[in-house]
């Protein structure tokens, strides 16, 4: 007897200003799946307008109280949730409570390791108490701009120094700023992303980035990347308009690739993740591995980082995330 087909939703989209970067996650990890296994759909989440792309390329509605859809006159329901939204609601627990409610499983993290990996500060203030070393920041809530002291900033950040949106998991609204009269404006853009920014101060070294996913069954900590750019940081144009040399596997010593790896593994059970994460990292010159942030549903199209990395350990993407998908089941 043949066993029947799951259904994979590939939920994408979302209400940042990546919404149109999700989409192209979406097209990749679409490409990716098995189809011999899987039936496979692309679900654009934009507000409260849910709509399932069909085979045919007509679009139709998806039934928000239980995630299903109609097709020819047919009642269709998903199996599982493959979620590839950058920001909001798939990056930050907004959407996996939902999957919590109507009891679909999912590829990403829980809420709580969504939302707290989803706020910067927040997250840097829980691994320190780890162990795991970050750079020092502070946190300016909206509103708050003015009880900044910027002299007393300056002394225990000193400069330059990185201005981010707090919880925001797009690359917009980041600045680096070189003198103290650029903070005001940075804090602005910031602002235009979040209520909460985090002024961090500046890590200088080799930054590379490791992805990882665990199973019941196994641990697969991948080659890391070294991320190479003549902008002054890995900012939008970076990340997206190939401004960047993306180098895989990095070029750094075996032994700061296994710690690196090492490091990764151990954040990943600190958190209690699930599904594949991605650890961008600072190597110092003096061998000291700073964590910059994680990012829980890392890009998918072809030339992101974690199908490079896959194809530099030896495997194969369909295979990854049929890994993912059947640790739910």
């Amino acid at each position: 007897m043949t066993q029947q087909k799951r259904t994979i939703a590939i939920v994408c989209g979302g209400d940042s200003s990546e919404h149109d970067v999700s989409l192209r996650s979406a097209q990749g990890l679409y490409s990716f799946f098995d189809k011999e296994r899987y039936n496979v759909y692309i679900v654009d989440v934009k507000g409260t307008n849910w709509q399932v792309e069909l085979p045919d390329g007509t679009t139709s509605r998806i039934n928000m109280n239980d995630f299903s859809f109609t097709h020819e006159n047919h009642r269709q329901y998903f199996d599982y949730a493959y979620i590839t939204i950058h920001g909001t609601p798939g990056e930050n627990g907004i959407l996996q409570g939902y999957f919590d409610l109507i009891h679909m499983p999912y590829s990403t993290s829980g809420v709580l390791v969504e939302a707290m990996t989803f706020d910067k500060f927040v997250l840097n203030q829980y691994l320190r108490g780890y162990g795991v070393r970050v750079a020092e920041s502070v946190l300016v809530r909206r509103g708050q701009e003015q009880l900044l002291d910027k002299h007393k900033l300056i002394d225990t950040l000193g400069m330059p120094l990185f201005v981010k949106p707090a919880n925001d998991g797009s690359s917009f609204g980041v600045s680096k700023v070189t003198k103290p009269d650029q903070l005001a404006a940075a804090l602005r853009v910031a602002m235009m992303e979040s209520d909460e920014v985090m002024i961090e101060s500046f890590l200088e070294g080799t930054e590379i980035t490791v992805g990882c996913y665990k199973t019941r069954d196994k641990e697969v900590v991948l080659p890391p990347t070294e991320v190479v750019t003549k902008n002054e940081f890995f900012d939008y144009d970076a990340k997206y308009n190939g401004q960047v040399e993306e180098i895989t596997p990095a070029r750094i010593s075996p032994e700061l690739t296994e710690r690196a790896q090492r490091l990764t593994s151990h954040i990943y059970d600190i958190l209690h993740c699930n599904g594949i994460i991605r650890i961008d990292y600072i190597i110092s010159p003096q061998g000291d591995i700073s964590m910059l942030e994680i990012n829980t549903t890392p890009g998918m199209t072809a030339t992101s980082f974690i199908p490079q990395q896959v194809r530099a350990a030896g495997l194969a993407m369909s295979d990854v995330l049929t890994d993912i998908v059947e640790n739910q089941f």
